[in-house]
């Protein structure tokens, strides 16, 4: 093989977190001519649609759709329960964090920001310490990033609640799930988190388009006592509809809605459990790979410690800026498509592998595979036996 000649040809492989990669089903479910969105299966399939999206999220309570990406979820969520003038505290372990909170300012709320730095995940001492001092409980909801995809941080919500269990204080716990819903084990009910918010695109396995809002009593409480909230963003006739229409506030998306229930039908299908298993099981086969080429000097992980990585999600960063020569390498000879340093300080030494939705055990060997190759090709210094060790997770 020549130097310049490219293996890309055949179907391209989206590693990168999130858009994630879409299941046949998924792509057959929406391939069809549109429905009536005013009688039908479209407006008899929600009840159980909607069903089946708290069964992901582990809550009994409410959820709320919206035609929008993650960032409309943000607003949407902070639209519901905090006015302008009030207080969150934003704890940061990278961009996203960053992203919620800037959003909270343009909406006249007040952020006190605690940042770990793009490595770290929560110390709960110094959040402890935030709260500790507010006596007068100006903070009113705590915005909690669960998965970072920037940073690849996996953060303690469980922690978290207790924390502000322990020291009774009553602000609302508010978690974004957008990178980990159907990935890391995460348990609304149970972890006392009152609104969750996620998108599609990822764990959910459908086309970017629809977010989801998720809430509780506590939360629908504070909503009721807001002295306004636009009629868009209102969660109260999405997820209370008397109406189909209220469901999106308009017309349905409905080739995602038929995309998401295909979705939800392989995760159900598949059992919840064994999903948050086999993400587990590829995450550390990714680690294994990543911790031999670490040997080497010239790779090393964004994030040290197992317990605080995400199983969706690896960031990564090469020493000399390249990062981004490996990724070009990858897409243009391989057709290998990596993630971006998304939020990182030097995004050309960074890069980030998705490995998340529908995703199985030759992929990421695949994926591994791809990326020992552009190794090798530039030369990149690396620790030996790094596909070896992938392989003996996945054989458990």
């Amino acid at each position: 093989m020549t130097d310049n000649m490219s293996l890309a040809q055949g179907r391209n492989y989206l590693a990168i977190p999130g858009p994630s990669v879409i299941p046949d089903a998924v792509l057959q479910a929406m391939h069809r001519p549109s429905p009536n969105i005013y009688a039908g299966e479209l407006v008899e399939m929600m009840p159980d649609l909607t069903a089946d999206l708290r069964r992901v999220a582990r809550t009994r309570h409410e959820v709320a759709i919206y035609i929008a990406n993650g960032h409309g979820a943000w607003e949407a969520a902070l639209s519901n329960v905090l006015a302008p003038g009030e207080t969150v505290l934003a704890p940061a372990s990278g961009r996203f964090t960053h992203g919620w909170a800037e959003m909270a300012e343009r909406l006249g709320v007040k952020v006190e920001l605690i940042d770990f730095g793009p490595s770290d995940p929560w110390y709960m001492d110094r959040i402890a310490q935030t709260l500790r001092a507010d006596a007068d409980h100006r903070i009113k909801a705590v915005l909690a990033v669960h998965v970072d995809t920037s940073s690849s941080i996996r953060n303690d919500i469980p922690a978290l609640r207790a924390l502000l269990d322990d020291l009774n204080h009553p602000a609302l716990l508010m978690a974004d799930c957008i990178a980990s819903l159907g990935c890391d084990r995460f348990e609304m009910d149970d972890w006392g988190v009152d609104v969750m918010v996620t998108a599609c695109q990822k764990g959910l396995m459908t086309p970017a388009g629809m977010s989801f809002v998720f809430f509780n009593d506590r939360a629908k409480a504070k909503r009721a006592a807001m002295p306004r909230v636009s009629g868009y963003w209102d969660w109260q006739p999405r997820s209370e509809p008397d109406w189909f229409y209220q469901y999106f506030g308009g017309t349905a998306p409905t080739h995602h809605l038929y995309g998401l229930r295909a979705a939800l039908d392989l995760i159900h299908a598949e059992g919840l459990e064994h999903v948050w298993a086999r993400h587990a099981r590829l995450a550390q086969a990714v680690w294994a790979a990543c911790e031999v080429w670490a040997e080497g000097g010239a790779l090393h992980l964004n994030v040290c410690d197992r317990a605080h990585r995400s199983h969706a999600v690896t960031a990564l960063r090469l020493t000399e800026g390249r990062g981004t020569p490996l990724r070009s390498y990858t897409e243009r000879h391989l057709g290998l498509t990596l993630g971006i340093g998304l939020g990182m300080a030097d995004e050309e030494s960074c890069f980030r592998l998705g490995h998340m939705g529908h995703l199985n055990g030759h992929m990421v060997m695949g994926l591994l595979g791809g990326i020992e190759t552009a190794m090798v090709a530039l030369e990149i210094p690396r620790g030996s036996g790094a596909l070896e060790a992938a392989a003996a997770v996945l054989a458990g």
